[in-house]
């Protein structure tokens, strides 16, 4: 997924220079230790951007005494006695224990001792390179591709890698892609590979190909970012929105024509240090609530320390704004969770901590649980996989009730109206899932009514202006695009007035790919460009 480096002002930490200590010689007073999981650096603050000051193995014991806002980062003190800031991921430490550390500042005076950097220690991080064109400098904080337009379907002409040094001279109108000047030439990569954070960047000129657009200056040097359309507000009521590939101005038309305040984003975590906040900044940017769904990796859910690590990142999310978080998704099947380990008890802890580190540092942030696959097949619950309702019972019994805002569902296999509650053509008629109000109840009543539902993928697939679909899909052949439409408006009224909903994500806005997964059968914005469900959910 998409990740932009935190980019904080460069302070010099304060480094105390005495004798090296052992940890036994560290004030422990107000202080945590934790171990490492893997060899990791330690800097002059908490981000990648800042000074270098040295390493620590694998294994070893830390000594903590502060934190950053969003407690992804912490300060402490290494064996060898350097004072520093650590990536909070990469240590074997509750996020509950990472929270109760205060909140410092880089250049906070250390009280627990510790040396000068080792003698050869780069002095600091090279320069950044010289302003191109009147551009920004910045760094690469992944390996990412150059491109010869702003979209991945334009021709790569290159690759940049970590910490490469650019000059950020341009950027799309959306702000998620941004033109580079480097050693070698001039091409566009992905906002969310480059050391800026979005004011920054949208302070840049929008620029096509390598000509700047007429009209379109970049702000004066020190000129405020436009502020982002904060949400503080607790969420209430019935909300409407749709989950979107990208918010083009088609999309955009799209979401306002049928009435939707909100947008979902899937994100997929890969245990690095990435950010969401461009996701946040341009939804809010635009009048959005967002939703994020955070899934994370299913072969890593058993490894030591996982749980805590996904919720430090998910507690990110909800300190650069997002408005709600699903937690994970579909973890009742293997294909989202480690196969021979699936299990509500297992699923809730990694809830409980989510939850926990969210509301830490965001009450308002509205916690989802991952809505689960829709099956019968399984016959009822193991570690092979879970039926959805056995599953609901195994978090319940659990007490995820107590995590969670808000019971993730998905109804994306519809080839009825939703009002209807019986008589669906498929084998296995009478199966809950089949229908709209089955969802609703089974959901609702799992766990007596205490949550209200969120469904965060509500879709019909119609293969209308597409052809043939997939034979796994087949079932979904005969439904129309008006059907579509109206179908969606049913669901959404009935969601509104049934008191049980608090949000309906339609599945989805603008997704184009048509494949063994035919994601475009359920968008709303059809092949020709029209949009016959927003004509009808806008009525």
């Amino acid at each position: 997924m998409r990740r932009l480096a935190t980019v904080v002002s460069f302070l010099l930490l304060i480094i105390v220079t005495a004798p090296s200590l052992t940890l036994a010689d560290v004030p422990q007073q107000g202080s945590v230790s934790a171990t490492t999981t893997g060899k990791m650096n330690i800097r002059s603050g908490p981000g990648t951007e800042w000074r270098w000051l040295g390493t620590v193995e694998a294994g070893q014991t830390v000594v903590l005494d502060g934190r950053n806002a969003r407690a992804d980062w912490v300060r402490g003190i290494s064996p060898q006695g350097i004072v520093g800031w650590m990536f909070a991921s990469y240590l074997n430490i509750p996020i509950e224990q990472v929270v109760a550390l205060p909140i410092i500042a880089p250049d906070t005076p250390s009280q627990l001792g510790g040396s000068a950097p080792p003698a050869n220690a780069p002095a600091e991080n090279p320069a950044p390179a010289a302003p191109i064109e009147g551009g920004i400098p910045a760094t690469i904080t992944n390996g990412v591709n150059v491109r010869s337009d702003a979209s991945t379907s334009a021709a790569k002409i290159g690759r940049l890698t970590y910490l490469t040094e650019v000059s950020a001279n341009g950027r799309n109108a959306r702000g998620d892609w941004v033109r580079v000047s480097f050693a070698t030439g001039t091409g566009w990569v992905s906002a969310a590979y480059i050391s800026l954070p979005p004011g920054e960047i949208m302070k840049l000129p929008i620029v096509e190909g390598g000509a700047s657009v007429s009209g379109a200056p970049a702000a004066p040097a020190g000129a405020p970012a436009p502020p982002p359309v904060a949400h503080v507000a607790p969420v209430r009521g019935f909300n409407l929105g749709g989950h979107i590939a990208a918010l083009s101005s088609s999309t955009v038309n799209a979401l306002n024509r049928s009435g939707m305040t909100w947008i979902k984003r899937q994100v997929r975590w890969q245990g690095d240090d990435a950010s969401v906040a461009w996701m946040v900044n341009e939804a809010h940017s635009m009048g959005y609530r967002i939703l994020l769904g955070i899934v994370g990796m299913p072969g890593a859910v058993n490894e030591p320390g996982y749980f805590g690590r996904y919720a430090q990142f998910v507690a990110r999310a909800a300190a650069e704004g997002a408005d709600a978080i699903e937690i994970w998704n579909e973890q009742n099947i293997d294909r989202e969770w480690a196969g021979g380990s699936i299990s509500p008890a297992s699923y809730t802890e990694l809830l409980r901590q989510s939850y926990n580190a969210i509301k830490a540092v965001n009450p308002n942030t509205m916690v989802i649980s991952g809505a689960l696959a829709p099956t019968g097949y399984f016959g009822g619950c193991s570690g092979g996989g879970c039926d959805d309702n056995a599953y609901l019972a195994g978090m319940a019994a659990a007490g995820a009730a107590n995590y969670m805002d808000c019971i993730g569902v998905h109804y994306n296999e519809g080839i009825i109206p939703p009002n209807q509650t019986s008589g669906d053509p498929r084998g296995n008629s009478g199966h809950y899932s089949r229908y709209f109000w089955g969802m609703v109840d089974t959901y609702y009543n799992a766990f007596g009514g205490a949550r209200p539902l969120c469904f965060t993928e509500l879709g019909y697939l119609s293969p209308e202006g597409f052809g043939g679909l997939p034979d796994a899909f087949a079932w979904a052949g005969g439904t129309s695009v008006a059907e579509q439409a109206a179908w969606l408006d049913s669901a959404v009224s009935l969601a509104s007035s049934s008191g049980k909903v608090r949000l309906l994500i339609v599945w989805n806005v603008d997704f184009s790919n048509y494949g063994s997964d035919p994601m475009a059968g359920y968008a709303m914005i059809r092949p020709d460009g029209s949009c016959p469900a927003c004509d009808a959910l806008g009525r």
